[in-house]
């Protein structure tokens, strides 16, 4: 069968590799397409694909030849999905990323590339003439868009606290419950749900979360699409597409949130923009440029809107820039910058020596992932920051011991100036990807405004929001990361860990993919029930050397990922704890990841999906499994209820997400299909 395979691939590689140094459109678009979510735009590598550029990729591949490659890329990409592309495809894969990659000009792979270009075919022609008609038949036609009829502008009393019906932020309200007041949808009634309405989406990582004004639902799509839609019948009302900078082609990634106040809606774009489109129209208002997305500047977290101005933050921090990660505030009417506060602590300030003697070009980190959360009687935002890059201490030239603020860190900012009023950090000196940037809930909690917060290693925090003073952790899962003092709230590296230099192999459990991760939790204050997904994984990682010149940077590690052992194959689980008494009350474990976000509301009913194609509803006060339902694809995103023409519905997104290339590999007897981007609306069946 290899045999076979190899002898394809000789013929391929002549059929269809351009001129090197001359990637086509289609290589680019295919990349964009099949490799992109894992590897980076830039080939730079994630938490989900090695690097296709760099020290490390040069030196395993530099001395090989294109067909080695290939064969490889054939055998075993995408991951799980090996032979779901063709031959021809590979090809153009193969040939953008030579292209694009740092290896040297002499190398033998840039050479053997250049040397199998000879004899172009037919079926080069042939191809590209397929690939048109797809093109045509996918691009044929344009939508006659429609208004809004009577659409209400937003204001700021109803974001801080909207309509029983309505979910107008990423969690609902501003302070990140993700718990809904409805109740017509209950354990009693849960049973009649059934498929009211659908839609497809477009191609790509799909994580997002649907708004829903009075019965209009705003849902972005992958590559940056927004829609207007009838909330109870699923007709579409308008469409708008963002457009691209022609070099920014292949941008893309998971759209986490977009946000509403006035008559616009907010969104930040793959290539670190802002723009502001017209929630009755659908016509683009302003636009503004926050960074160079050649840097690798990006967005996956969209705005919020707090006291008036729009903030938000930016992540693709890992390369070595001169300005490093920030949050931004802006004017909702203009688009104009108001203010821009760093997420690595800055010369002249007493944090700045956090970083040891690493100089302020090679400081990376501080990536904002997830939108923040706001206390309009504090008059703060909340943030969470991401940890220092590279992941490993060593690859970055230091120690556990170098705190390198204000990364892995709770900031609390004031919206109107930026002002950094005070700031948390949870985990000094972070080495093993174990993060803290995921959602903050603010809680009221035994007279005290408490603000939670859960990061990969599981654990969960308990702050007070006003001082920013350590309250409370706990251990929510089985960790073998650090030593916790519970009472100091401080965490301390295990030793092998804290010592590891570059190409030690060292075990962590939660793993890199958590633990925690950006699916999540929701709240419901009537209980002080916080209901929480987690991932019941390990990781092996092994530091590795990273280029620290200019742009260079990454993530700087090697890693292996498997389920954690003592867990007989139940990988996913989804946790009720208490946040007065800091327990957990129940919990359920499953073999399938939960991959969505969960919802809960006052019909003491919760939501959430998973990657066997799940969907589901759970008693929130004995975790008992009350309906199911499954999906043509995995649950990814976020689930919401709403209301609308009287009745309740819940909306759940499908499609692949950046665990795919993971998922594929460690549970192989769970069906993901290599796409399935779409929402899935239910409600009561009569």
């Amino acid at each position: 069968m290899i045999k076979t395979r190899t002898l394809q691939l000789t013929l391929v590689v002549s059929a269809f590799v351009s001129p090197l140094g001359n990637t086509t459109e289609q290589g680019d678009a295919l990349y964009a397409e099949h490799c992109a979510t894992c590897h980076a735009v830039s080939l730079r590598g994630s938490a989900h694909g090695a690097s296709l550029s760099g020290p490390a990729f040069t030196t395993k591949w530099s001395h090989q030849s294109a067909q080695a490659l290939l064969t490889y890329q054939m055998n075993e990409m995408p991951p799980g999905q090996a032979d779901t592309l063709s031959p021809a495809q590979h090809a153009e894969i193969l040939q953008h990323v030579v292209a694009e990659s740092s290896l040297p000009a002499d190398s033998l792979m840039r050479a053997s590339v250049t040397d199998l270009k000879a004899a172009e075919t037919p079926d080069a022609v042939e191809f590209s003439g397929a690939g048109s008609v797809m093109d045509l038949a996918r691009n044929a036609g344009e939508y006659a868009a429609k208004t809004v009829a009577n659409f209400r502008p937003v204001g700021t009393a109803e974001l801080n606290q909207p309509d029983d019906g309505d979910w107008l932020n990423w969690r609902r309200t501003l302070d990140g419950h993700g718990h809904s007041p409805l109740k017509t949808i209950n354990t009693a009634t849960v049973s009649r749900l059934g498929l009211q309405w659908a839609i497809a989406m477009h191609t790509g990582s799909n994580q997002p979360t649907p708004l829903v004004r009075e019965g209009v639902m705003f849902l972005t799509h992958p590559n940056n699409k927004i829609q207007a839609i009838q909330a109870d019948t699923g007709e579409l009302i308008w469409e708008y597409q963002y457009a691209f900078p022609p070099a920014s082609k292949m941008l893309g990634g998971p759209t986490r949130n977009i946000a509403l106040w006035d008559n616009k809606v907010f969104l930040a774009t793959y290539d670190a923009a802002l723009v502001a489109v017209d929630a009755v129209t659908g016509e683009q208002l302003w636009r503004t440029q926050k960074a160079d997305y050649r840097e690798a500047f990006t967005h996956s977290a969209g705005p919020i809107v707090a006291n008036g101005v729009v903030v938000s933050g930016i992540n693709g921090c890992e390369l070595f820039t001169k300005d490093g990660c920030f949050i931004t505030g802006h004017d909702p009417d203009t688009g104009e910058e108001l203010w821009r506060t760093s997420t690595l602590a800055l010369p002249d300030t007493p944090e700045y020596a956090t970083w040891g003697d690493v100089s302020p070009d090679r400081r990376g980190g501080g990536d904002i992932w997830i939108t923040g959360s706001y206390d309009p009687a504090l008059d703060l935002i909340y943030f969470g920051t991401s940890q220092p890059k590279p992941w490993a201490a060593p690859s970055r030239g230091m120690s556990v011991e170098d705190a390198a603020l204000y990364t892995n860190s709770t900031l609390a900012l004031k919206p109107k100036t930026g002002e950094l009023t005070w700031y948390y950090q949870h985990i000094p000196g972070e080495t093993i990807d174990m993060e803290v940037g995921f959602e903050r809930i603010l809680a009221d909690i035994d007279g005290i405004p408490t603000l939670l917060t859960v990061g990969k290693d599981g654990i969960l925090w308990k702050l007070n929001r006003q001082t920013g003073d350590y309250i409370d952790l706990l251990d929510t899962m089985d960790q073998t990361i650090f030593e916790v003092d519970r009472k100091a709230g401080t965490l301390a590296y295990r030793s092998d860990i804290a010592d590891a230099q570059i190409g030690d192999t060292y075990t962590a459990c939660p793993g890199i993919y958590g633990g925690h991760n950006w699916q999540s939790g929701t709240y419901d204050a009537t209980r002080h029930l916080l209901f929480l997904p987690v991932h019941q994984l390990c990781s092996d990682m092994t530091p590795r050397e990273v280029d620290l010149g200019p742009g260079g940077g990454g993530y700087g590690a090697d890693v292996a990922t498997y389920p954690m052992p003592g867990k007989e194959g139940k990988a996913g689980a989804l946790l009720a704890i208490d946040v007065r008494t800091m327990t957990i009350k129940w919990r359920v474990e499953q073999p399938a990841l939960f991959l969505s976000g969960a919802v809960s509301t006052d019909g003491e009913v919760l939501f959430i999906g998973d990657l066997d194609r799940y969907f589901q509803a759970f008693d929130i006060n004995t975790g008992k499994k009350l309906w199911s339902t499954r999906l043509p694809a995995p649950a990814h995103g976020y689930p919401i209820t709403y209301q609308a023409n009287g009745e309740q519905f819940v909306a759940i997104p499908t499609g692949i997400g950046v665990f795919r290339a993971l998922t594929a590999v460690i549970f192989p007897d769970i069906y993901q299909p290599p796409d399935g981007q779409g929402l899935y609306v239910f409600g009561l069946n009569r």
